[in-house]
């Protein structure tokens, strides 16, 4: 039988192996190692040092080359990995493997035969719980947070090197864990042991050291969870709204942003911009009148401080609230922490602000404190109470965004801990102080709130109980709106969604009716606890049936797809479920096994309510632990499981006119969808009709449709929104486009669905990154071509030392930036949709825009495809409509700052040879444009940032 105890730790004398690997690829079972160290470290000392290269007896491929600068010269005449076996075998012997994400390290070891048994510590698991503030747990990116030594100057990818900083590392989590207090390392060793978490070893050997040095154990006894959160508490009083509000002094307020007003004295490199002034003087005027109005703000225009600055005085004066919503957290982050810190020193008042978040962002005490006791179930669970352990004493709003989920189990067991959860109420939490409820009394008092598009929506489809009253909204980034409301009001259920729905019947232990067999069993009378588990058992039966005829349906609706899709595509696919669809023989199967299914869900979701019920009744007499919160839980899984039933027999028996409804077939996944089809009329309901002054605000709004041929206009964002009695204003950008940017149209290019297009955008892209010596972004419209596209140019920048950046492989949206970013990098940057918009990159990093082809949306995407045919000319009523407003943010993507110059060039020859290319050109700001082949890039563009000035 296989011992799952820890080794014991006895006064810091484990032996450690530090170890880290070079490998061909990231599949321990088809790729092989090329490079091997382990350093052997005890207390503090490193007692014995092994690297070598390893012969993998195949080709290294060219990005592993360019990662790590090990070459096929390099190894040809390295020992294989027979050879290095036995000597490894002896280095490491039965120490403590140590590797940052070790998991990798010891696969590639265990395909070879080394380290099978011994224990292993993560330093990422240990760095994402002592050093929370890093953000970032690569290698390279805890050695520059920690100010560790980096004798490279940044991380090299070779072995001895990286695990050289991983022992680095490792002393300095060590000194971090000493900090601790004692309570803390007990109660993390004692819930670590219970299940056998790996890095308690690290945690019980730190434990030892220090209990041998403290005299006074202070902080030894288990900390109450009132003391671990101590938030600053919100003082004063809730707003006081004026009974008729009183007009802002327009000149007044202006003059702030003018030569020598407040913001010239408070800042000393404060810029003058006439377009800030304008923008900020429509705003204020908006709140005089309680207008409503959609405002184009351009790149560099400063939107953020003029409509927060009338915003300021309009809540200050009037004790009228107002809300600023955001699409991206981005944007939030920049206005909670920037904006509103920088505009307070220019006011003279002070401004209350804070920020609100969706329930799921915020922990819940009373569940973490459930945790304590009861111990966490698994690593996941472990890795966040430790986590959260730390941070709950130190965090003034108990919001995740400060904390680090890293995976999916990381994330489920946040979600086990959240204020999303059921028991999570005002009636219950507010005595345990509960960020939730701190956040909604700081909103109270606050004079502006600023929250997200989907807060926002969650706000109105509550009935207005999330967010405290206001008449006067903000909507920034508001051409995500459409899309935002889209999201808010869709839905998608697969297997694995329902498959976690009826486990929490079915579990034993860990499910909801575990937990309520465990605190019934010896507090209930046996007549009671009879008629209780009456009720569970019939529910498992019910659920264990259910989840039978759960594989029978999806296995149903498989077959239905197999006619309709490509089942061997790497992508995603939709068939929208149209009555010619539902009108097919074979969907009547579909039909047929959703009706048995649902049956069952159906008595599922009474029979929570029942169970539901029946407890409600024994904890008046009986006192079981947490009744009351069992309760809520059992009442809230049978609302949620009632409302997945009912969305989907609408998806398949009883669609609605104003929804859409598809299902989705990814690889081997297979799910439901439906989303609404206009999401105008809820705008105008619940937004315009129901607040004063609101103000839509983006840098772009515009647009041209099917026979506007002269400048571009509102009309498209009025129709999706139904903004149609708002007012209008477009504030130019002070950047002088016309003097800093070319603007290249490649007249040789073929069209993207002729042959050679493809060689043309390679050489393209070559050329002008050679010229330029990288500082190039490239933006694509789908995955499939950045990847190909990838490939054949990487080689050619590679020897020319250039770094390629390529969304989709193993650096994030965020990492990719960073490298991109870094100073004397020589890099391209391949980017899809997410690189479009949000991207700042500002100074000589980047000094030229490729837009490989014009961004429509994909034709059969269920939404657009749907959408579409509600219009008389789809195609310039909202295909182009829709491309111009996301082409227009690309081209954004170069100029984001004053002094900021280069290129931005079109490869999709249709801005020329089709009538709808001029709509696209002409909602660019004026700039410089050059018609030429596309050998001229490279020559042309250098010419150009060489120009006389």
């Amino acid at each position: 039988m296989t011992d799952y105890r820890l080794p014991l730790a006895q006064n810091m004398s484990t032996t450690y192996a530090i170890i880290d690997v070079e490998t061909t690829g990231l599949d321990p079972q088809n790729d092989a190692l090329i490079e091997v160290a382990a350093i052997i470290l005890r207390d503090n000392d490193i007692l014995e040092e092994y690297s070598t290269l390893i012969n993998p007896h195949r080709d290294i491929p060219e990005f592993i080359t360019q990662l790590t600068g090990i070459t096929n010269d390099m190894v040809s005449n390295a020992p294989s990995m027979f050879t290095v076996r036995p000597k490894l075998r002896d280095v490491i012997g039965d120490c403590v493997l140590v590797g940052h994400s070790v998991g990798f390290d010891a696969a590639f070891l265990a395909e070879e035969r080394v380290g099978l048994g011994n224990h292993r510590i993560d330093t990422v698991t240990l760095a994402s719980i002592l050093v929370p503030e890093a953000g970032r747990y690569s290698l390279e990116a805890l050695v520059a947070h920690l100010d560790l030594p980096d004798p490279h100057d940044g991380q090299t990818h070779r072995a001895l090197d990286d695990a050289e900083q991983t022992v680095e590392l490792l002393l300095a989590l060590r000194e971090r864990a000493l900090a601790l207090d004692m309570w803390q390392l007990e109660e993390i060793v004692m819930a670590g042991k219970r299940i056998a978490w790996p890095e308690t070893l690290f945690f019980e050997e730190v434990l030892a050291h220090k209990a041998q040095f403290a005299f006074s154990r202070k902080g030894g006894k288990k900390g109450n969870i009132h003391h671990l959160f101590n938030p600053e508490q919100p003082r004063g009083q809730a707003l006081a709204e004026a009974e008729k509000p009183e007009a802002l002094p327009v000149a007044f307020i202006a003059g702030m942003l003018e030569p020598g007003g407040n913001f010239d004295h408070t800042f000393p490199n404060f810029e003058h911009r006439p377009q800030q002034v304008e923008m900020l003087t429509a705003v204020t005027e908006a709140f005089n009148h309680g207008d409503q109005t959609i405002i184009e703000a351009g790149t560099g225009t400063g939107k953020s401080i003029a409509y927060l600055l009338p915003a300021a005085f309009w809540a200050h004066q009037n004790g009228r609230r107002v809300v600023v919503s955001t699409n991206t957290i981005n944007l939030q982050d920049q206005l909670i922490h920037k904006d509103l810190p920088e505009l307070q020193k220019a006011l003279p008042f002070t401004l209350q602000t804070a920020v609100r978040k969706g329930r799921s962002n915020y922990l819940c005490t009373r569940l973490f404190k459930q945790l304590r006791h009861n111990g966490p179930s698994n690593a996941d669970d472990m890795i966040m109470f430790a986590r959260v352990l730390l941070w709950l004493p130190t965090t003034n709003t108990g919001d995740v965004s400060e904390l680090v989920v890293r995976t999916p189990g990381e994330r489920l067991a946040w979600g086990r801990m959240n204020g999303e959860n059921t028991v999570c109420t005002n009636e219950t939490c507010t005595q345990e102080r509960c960020p939730r409820y701190i956040a909604q009394r700081r909103a109270e008092q606050a004079h502006i709130v600023i929250v997200n598009h989907s807060l926002l929506l969650a706000n109105i489809s509550s009935g207005n109980h999330i967010l405290p009253h206001f008449k006067d909204l903000i909507l920034d980034e508001a051409h995500h709106l459409e899309t935002a409301v889209t999201d808010g009001l869709s839905f998608r259920a697969d297997k694995r969604l329902l498959q976690n729905t009826l486990s929490e019947i079915t579990q034993p232990k860990s499910g909801i009716l575990g937990q309520l067999e465990s605190r019934a069993r010896g507090v209930l009378p046996p007549e009671i606890y009879s008629s209780i588990q009456t009720y569970i058992t019939a529910m498992r039966n019910e659920a264990q049936e259910a989840n039978f005829v759960l594989e029978e349906f999806f296995a149903t609706i498989g077959y239905f797809l197999k006619d309709h899709v490509n089942r061997r595509s790497q992508f995603s696919q939709q068939v929208r479920l149209v009555p010619s669809i539902r009108s097919l023989p074979e969907f009547n199967e579909v039909e047929l096994s959703w009706e048995n299914l649902n049956n069952h869900l159906k008595a599922l979701g009474k029979a929570y309510e029942k169970l539901s019920n029946a407890l409600e009744d024994v904890i008046y007499n009986h006192d079981i632990q947490d009744g009351e919160d069992l309760v809520r839980a059992l009442s809230g899984n049978g609302r949620e499981l009632e409302e997945t039933r009912q969305n989907l027999n609408q998806t398949l028996v009883m669609p609605q006119a104003e929804m859409i409804y598809w299902a989705e077939h990814f690889k081997d996944r297979i799910s439901l969808h439906s989303a609404p089809l206009n999401v105008g009329t809820l705008v105008e309901e619940h937004i315009f009709e129901k607040l004063e002054t609101v103000i839509l605000t983006s840098a772009t709004m515009r647009t041209a449709g099917a026979g506007s041929w002269q400048e571009a206009t509102f009309d498209y964002i009025r129709s999706r929104l139904h903004a149609y009695e708002t007012t209008e204003l477009a504030v130019g950008s002070p950047f002088d486009y016309e003097n800093s940017v070319l603007l290249y149209l490649a007249s040789d290019m073929p069209e993207p669905n002729q042959p050679g297009y493809q060689r043309y955008l390679e050489n393209a892209i070559t050329d002008v990154a050679l010229a330029l010596g990288g500082r190039t972004m490239v933006l694509f419209t789908s995955y499939s071509q950045l990847n190909k596209t990838a490939k054949a140019i990487e080689h050619t920048l590679t020897d020319n030392d250039i770094i390629t950046l390529a969304q989709g492989g193993n650096m994030s949206r965020q990492q990719l930036l960073a490298q991109f970013k870094q100073e004397g990098n020589r890099a391209v940057l391949l980017g899809t949709r997410s690189f479009w918009e949000g991207v700042d990159v500002p100074g000589d990093a980047l000094q030229c825009v490729i837009i490989t082809k014009l961004p429509f949306d994909v034709p059969s995407d269920p939404i657009f495809a749907a959408r579409s045919e509600t219009f008389d000319n789809s195609f310039f009523e909202y295909s182009v409509p829709e491309a111009i407003l996301r082409f227009r943010q690309g081209f954004g993507r170069l100029v984001r700052r004053g002094s900021d110059e280069g290129v931005v060039v079109i490869l999709d020859k249709r801005v020329l040879s089709k009538r709808y290319g001029k709509l696209f050109l002409d909602a660019l700001p004026p700039c410089m444009v050059l018609r030429q082949r596309t050998n001229r890039l490279g020559e042309l563009t250098i010419r150009w940032l060489n120009r006389e000035r």
